[in-house]
């Protein structure tokens, strides 16, 4: 009798359809219908896995992770080449240091600047096919809008290195602030700017020239990212120990204004819609990801998203964000429309980086 009883109460909850929290099963008649729609193109999300050294590829279609490509330690950065054929990944030789760790005990740890680089990840045979020299300890980069050059942000060197990536050659290496990290392309392509935690600032470097033309204040502690308006318009740059947003006037270089975000926020990652009219920002250990009106700049809404969203990226439409949740190792999938979560899928250990490119 208890074995019968026992088989009905399985078979009872099966029907019941149970979900795990973190499955890839969709949610809501209306999202999952909007998300087919909207999918129906294809497309591949790809996440960096800071301490499984790996790269997750996700399927848009499925929202579940169709490959695992090994890439080297300590992969950060992640971007796609424009057409969608190559992936690009941020790999350090310098030791994982968390903030909770002293500076001095940081130190003492050995660096291996033999695992500095950019891997290059073939999509085809989803291999990684090399590693590009980059620096000492890259973390972020971006790449040129034809796809032929890097610029990557070298912490430990405070530099910025531009790579031609047909010769696999550093062609410079920029100064810029202490500690730099968020590295973006302006645009129009004539200027990369990158973050500085350690000067709270932001330096503009020409890219024809490789000359820095000015270093702006963000007027907050930690920079972390930058994200542009699509016309050029305003910058958006993360502050992450402030809590807020700097825009900066890309024509003039002047600080406009301070997005104060909700309360312990920890503003990291930016991604702005194509259309402009919204700028999504993750909040780090705060969970959550604040959205703001770019007419007003203002903050329009503040959603939970999962623990210490880190990386975002946008979905080519606009109508998803994914982002990756790195000590739940799991990526969210947020309705835009709704800032819901309608998915979450388990990917490596530490997710970090998200980007997004269309099947090749």
């Amino acid at each position: 009798m208890r074995t019968g009883t026992s088989f009905l109460l399985i078979a009872a909850l099966t029907a019941c359809g149970r979900h795990d929290d973190r499955s890839t099963t969709p949610r809501g008649g209306d999202s999952t219908n909007a998300r087919s729609a909207s999918t129906a193109n294809g497309g591949l999300v790809y996440v960096s896995n800071e301490d499984s050294r790996n790269l997750s590829v996700i399927d848009v279609a499925t929202d579940s992770v169709v490959s695992t490509i090994e890439v080297g330690t300590r992969p950060r950065g992640v971007k796609v080449s424009p057409d969608g054929r190559t992936v690009y990944v941020a790999l350090s030789g310098s030791p994982k240091c968390p903030p909770t760790m002293p500076d001095a005990e940081c130190a003492k740890k050995i660096a291996d600047r033999k695992l500095d680089g950019i891997a290059v990840v073939d999509v085809a045979t989803r291999k990684t096919v090399k590693v590009l020299p980059a620096g000492l300890d890259p973390e972020t980069f971006d790449l040129s809008a034809d796809g032929s050059t890097l610029f990557v942000s070298n912490e430990d060197a405070d530099s910025l290195t531009i790579v031609d990536i047909a010769s696999g050659r550093a062609k410079s290496n920029v100064k810029v602030g202490r500690e730099p990290e968020g590295v973006t392309v302006a645009p129009d392509g004539k200027t990369v700017w990158v973050t500085s935690e350690g000067d709270n600032s932001v330096a503009v470097v020409d890219v024809a020239t490789g000359k820095s033309l000015a270093q702006i204040g963000t007027d907050g502690k930690r920079p972390r990212a930058i994200g542009f308006l699509p016309d050029g318009s305003k910058a958006y740059v993360t502050n992450e120990t402030s809590g807020n947003v700097a825009v900066i006037d890309p024509d003039s270089h002047i600080l406009l204004r301070t997005i104060v975000l909700p309360a312990g926020s920890r503003p990291m990652g930016v991604a702005v819609s194509r259309d402009g009219h919204r700028v999504f920002i993750s909040n780090g250990r705060g969970g959550t990801v604040s959205v703001i009106d770019a007419a007003r700049d203002s903050v329009l809404s503040t959603a939970p998203v999962g623990t210490r969203p880190w990386g975002i990226a946008l979905s080519p439409d606009s109508r998803w964000l994914y982002t990756a949740n790195g000590p739940g190792n799991d990526v969210s999938v947020v309705d835009v429309q709704t800032m819901k979560v309608v998915h979450r899928i388990l990917v490596g250990g530490s997710p970090w980086g998200v980007a997004i490119g269309a099947k090749p």
